[in-house]
């Protein structure tokens, strides 16, 4: 049959009658043949696939290979073989070289065949090997487009571990030397369907493959910095950035102008080469990373790579403005490269002769982008005229092209030029960090990092976000024999109502520093809270009581004041109790003592200890019952919810104890009752945040900030050289101890003792393991019988008395995170958001303050990031995967706000009142006024800096008369040059310019 075939194919009958004929044979190969009959007509159809000179007779190919794969699979199997698949890739096929196209056309028709044969793994290991080995030779566009269609349609052959990092980091140099030879128009388009095909690739390993980003990042950057090369990397390489996640780009752009390594010229070509790819049509987000690195070299103070840069690719970026498909990322970058660029007129009169033409062919497009880049074009250009001012004969011309645009008010001028500028001081303090968003779009200030002061920084940002806190500071009164709060409330109200971006915390610092840290040196934040929240307490309790002046001024009920009068400020806010109960083995004999904290240290469990899986919402863990109603529906329990710990501590049978949660909503203040016998699952059909999944869900073997609670409540043995002196007993006796929260503290602080010293070495070590952080979190407190019966429902009979655990529920609100690998080195930054209650003003109901819904998690509030003198905008998706894609960034201290509810009842209506009396803190007069002169003089300063650019203006050379009359003209929108703009014509030109 073969014989048959290759005679039909070969012959000189015209094509309708061969295809006859080439149909009855391929009717015929559905039939049952013997296998020598089989390979030879699989080796024929591969020749005429492979070797074909004709479109016809590989098409013949193709159909006959389909046609066996189908209905001759294990012949098929046995032909496509590993040995013959790695010989196609290594030595080719006849007379064809190993580059061939249609070798890997063949290996993607031939793999839908033996998917699910036993040769398939030994099958996807070759294809994994040569395809590495094959981008390694630095293939075509097309050949590598071909690879990648491969691999797209057949992932399982896409190189693991370390090969897929290397493969990505090849194929990323692969791009870097695309080049399109032809100027056609449909050549250019295939060439860019070729390079999306293969970034398209790169996305789908990063989407699976998150640590594949970064080497992948750093290999493209060594491509475009390098000074090395003959030729520049193509322009293909934009293509790769668009699909690097956004919030990425504060980590790497601050590695990057941070890395002492890369020396000025090689950022400067790096920059250069990026600031090129405007005009790749395809790349989405292209402007954002040039923008954020041009940002992050301002940070830094690398003024003469900007004014090179800028000074070099201006004109280049401008000529873009031509061509719709790549203008709106080429007009950002423009902006802001010459609102950036105010020390010098240098670079916006390199635009001047090129102004009026690009205008002209706008006005000629009459397009809705045409008209919105006009607009924005001419607003640009005013803000130049009015920067650089004193060039009648440059400016006439652009002057008279523009004269029919809008021209912005003064003060949208001042504020276009003031929020960009990197050699204005505004700028220096506001900018530290890339990707600004300034007050005006935040509403936060930052604060300066006085030398490694960053820990200080993200702890009073925390402090500052905790609303309670932050309004029950405002609210003191003047003379409080507090010098340390008063000098908080100071910060605190210049934070509240500064018009600065960014102020010092200096005075505050002199104030709270422990008396052992180095000057200079990094520190750890929790120390420093730890001992700023003690000083505070101490202080307070020698001087005037907060609590004492709400009762002179009658704003708290006899039952609040009662119940509060005795506490300083931190104790109300952050002060907790628990109870350390320890039990001898021998006598049975418990002893017990109560403490105070401001906050949990958890520590981490060893390795060998089991830490348990984690789904969406992670069931309540617990030893015996809880009282909570059973759902009608049976079915929908959960399978085996409550998971028994270790064996219990032998204690009061009536205090059950009770693990750790992350929940949904359900109702505060659920209560254990020791005699409940039915053991109730979460209904996790009806609980919101199962829709939330990712924002409490954890990988398989990553720790959660649940299992650490846990573990710090779970019984520890004392035993061997730790075993504990029993009264009773009167000698050492083999004991457990436990830990019982007693009294939930409104702000619950949970430091994460990532910090172990090393004897070794002799430094302390950091802990880098991922903790997931659960944005409710459900905390058993152990009440009592009078506390436990208050929290009943009415109408409802306890079974019995005796002290239970109640469910105290509490929202996450601040995160502060570590940088690095030493608590002797690294960066601090926090994470915050506000959380208040739902319905501040809200009656309770049932002795409680009810949320406005009770089925609704507040993930809509604004996350905030806080790193020194920049505040961005944030999430909290950015909060829980900040480690992921930065390994030596880790949570270390946590601050919940507990929600209101019957345990904590009396505070919330406390708050509640004070501010339905007063509203928003009002501050004394000596601090409103101290605010006052402040904004004055920052308005001064920033005024003096316009005399002083007005001085080296004026002693520019002009025309006396041109400038009286251009300064009456800003005075009249309406007027305009006299002179008649240059003649000029704007044309699209050619599609292959635009990309090449």
């Amino acid at each position: 049959m073969d014989k048959i075939l290759e005679a039909v194919v070969m012959s000189s009958y015209p094509n309708n009658v061969k295809q006859g004929l080439v149909r009855r044979v391929i009717e015929a190969a559905k039939q049952p043949m013997d296998s020598e009959q089989c390979w030879s007509m699989l080796e024929l159809s591969t020749k005429l696939y492979l070797t074909g000179d004709t479109k016809y007779k590989r098409e013949i190919g193709k159909e006959v290979l389909e046609v066996y794969g189908h209905y001759h699979s294990e012949e098929f199997e046995e032909f496509f073989n590993v040995r013959f698949l790695l010989s196609l890739l290594q030595e080719g096929y006849g007379p064809l070289g190993k580059r061939s196209h249609y070798v890997l056309d063949y290996i993607q028709l031939g793999l839908q065949f033996v998917l699910e044969s036993p040769s398939a793994n030994s099958i996807f290991s070759l294809l994994r090997i040569e395809v590495l080995r094959k981008v390694c030779e630095r293939p075509s566009p097309k050949q590598c487009a071909k690879i990648s269609k491969l691999l797209t349609q057949h992932p399982q052959c896409i190189p693991t571990g370390k090969h897929q990092v290397l493969f990505c980091q090849q194929l990323i140099r692969c791009i870097g030397q695309f080049q399109c030879i032809s100027e056609g128009e449909e050549d250019i388009m295939e060439f860019l369907e070729q390079v999306n095909k293969v970034s398209g690739l790169l996305q789908r390993i990063w989407r699976t493959q998150t640590s594949a980003i970064l080497p992948s990042l750093k290999e493209l950057f060594t491509i475009i910095s390098s000074t090395e090369e003959q030729e520049a990397p193509s322009n293909a390489l934009a293509s790769v950035v668009q699909f690097v996640p956004l919030e990425l780009m504060d980590g790497v752009i601050r590695n990057l102008t941070n890395d002492d390594s890369i020396t000025d010229v090689q950022m400067m070509t790096a920059i250069g080469r990026m600031i090129d790819w405007v005009s790749w049509p395809l790349g989405k987000n292209i402007d954002k990373w040039i923008i954020a690195l041009l940002k992050g070299l301002a940070a830094v103070k690398k003024f003469s790579i900007l004014i090179e840069v800028t000074l070099s690719k201006i004109e280049k970026v401008f000529s873009k403005l031509l061509y719709p498909i790549v203008r709106e990322g080429a007009l950002s970058v423009l902006q802001y490269m010459l609102l950036s660029f105010q020390h010098s007129h240098e670079a916006f009169h390199l635009l001047l002769p090129h102004i009026p033409r690009l205008v002209a062919s706008l006005k000629k497009e009459d397009s809705n982008s045409a008209t919105s880049s006009l607009e924005q074009l001419a607003e640009l250009i005013h803000c130049m005229f009015f920067r650089f001012s004193g060039f009648p004969d440059l400016y006439e011309p652009v002057l008279e092209a523009v004269k029919a645009l809008p021209i912005p008010n003064e003060d949208r001028i001042k504020h276009l030029l003031g929020q960009n500028a990197w050699t204005s001081q505004k700028n220096e303090l506001a900018c530290f960090y890339p990707r600004l968003a300034s007050k005006s779009e935040t509403g936060k200030i930052g604060l300066i990092n006085l030398g490694n002061t960053c820990y200080m920084n993200s702890i009073i940002q925390s402090l500052f976000m905790a609303s309670d806190f932050r309004h029950s500071v405002l609210n003191l009164t003047e003379g409080n024999s507090q010098p340390l709060m008063t000098k908080l409330q100071w910060l605190f109200a210049f934070l509240e109502h500064s018009q600065r971006p960014a102020i010092s915390p200096e005075s505050f610092l002199s104030a709270s520093w422990p008396p052992w840290f180095t000057p200079g040196a990094q520190q750890d934040c929790s120390e420093y809270l730890k001992y700023l929240l003690d000083r505070l307490h101490e202080e307070e309790k020698t001087g005037k009581r907060i609590y004492q002046k709400l009762k002179e001024s009658n704003l708290m009920s006899q039952a609040v004041e009662h119940h509060y009068l005795n506490k300083t400020l931190i104790e109300k806010m952050f002060g907790g109790k628990m109870t350390t109960k320890i039990r001898c083995l021998k006598c049975l004999n418990v002893s017990s003592r109560e403490e105070v904290f401001t906050d949990l240290s958890l520590a981490f469990p060893p390795p060998e200890r089991h830490v348990r899986g984690s789904t969406s919402v992670l069931p309540v863990e617990e030893i015996g019952p809880q009282f909570i109603e059973p759902p009608e529906n049976p079915s929908q329990l959960m399978g085996s919810p409550w998971i028994q710990r270790k064996a219990p501590v032998a204690r009061d049978p009536a205090a059950p104890q009770m693990l750790v949660e992350t929940l949904g909503f359900q109702e505060p203040g659920e209560v254990a009752d020791p005699l409940s016998g039915d053991a109730v699952g979460v209904d996790a059909a009806k609980d919101p945040l199962s829709a939330f999944g990712e924002h409490t869900c954890a990988p398989k073997d990553s720790r959660s900030v649940p299992d650490l609670i846990n573990y710090f409540l779970s019984p520890e043995r004392l035993t061997a050289e730790n075993k504990y002196h029993c009264e009773k007993c009167a000698s050492l006796q083999d004991a457990e101890k436990v830990a019982e929260l007693t009294e939930g503290p409104h702000y619950l602080i949970l430091t994460l003792l990532r910090f172990s010293f090393d004897p070794r070495t002799m430094k302390r070590k950091k802990i880098l393991d991922n903790v997931s952080i659960p944005v409710v979190l459900k905390l058993p407190v152990l009440v009592t019988p009078e506390e436990a019966e208050e929290v009943c429902q009415p109408g409802k009979d306890r079974a019995a008395s005796g002290s239970g655990f109640m469910s105290v529920v509490y929202d996450l609100c601040s995160v502060v995170v570590h940088s690095g690998i030493s608590s002797e080195s690294g960066h601090y930054y926090c994470y915050s958001r506000e959380c208040t209650d739902t319905v501040p003003h809200g009656q309770p109901q049932d002795g409680v303050l009810k949320p406005a819904s009770d089925k609704q998690l507040d993930f809509e509030i604004q996350w905030y990031l806080f790193n020194d003198t920049r505040v961005s905008f944030s999430s909290f998706e950015s909060v829980s995967n900040v480690t992921s894609f930065f390994p030596k960034d880790t949570a270390y201290v946590l601050f919940y706000r507990q929600r209101p509810g019957r345990q904590s009842c009396l505070l919330h209506e406390a708050l509640a009142e004070t501010g339905r009396l007063h509203g928003e803190p009002s501050l004394h007069k000596d601090l409103m006024e101290a605010i006052s002169k402040d904004n004055i003089l920052y308005l001064q300063e920033q005024e003096k800096e316009a005399r002083n650019r007005a001085a080296y203006i004026s002693a520019l050379p002009k025309s006396p008369l041109w400038w009286k009359d251009f300064d009456r003209d800003k005075d009249d929108d309406n007027s305009s040059g006299g002179c008649s703009p240059a003649a000029g014509s704007g044309g699209s030109g050619s599609f292959h310019g635009l990309v090449f």
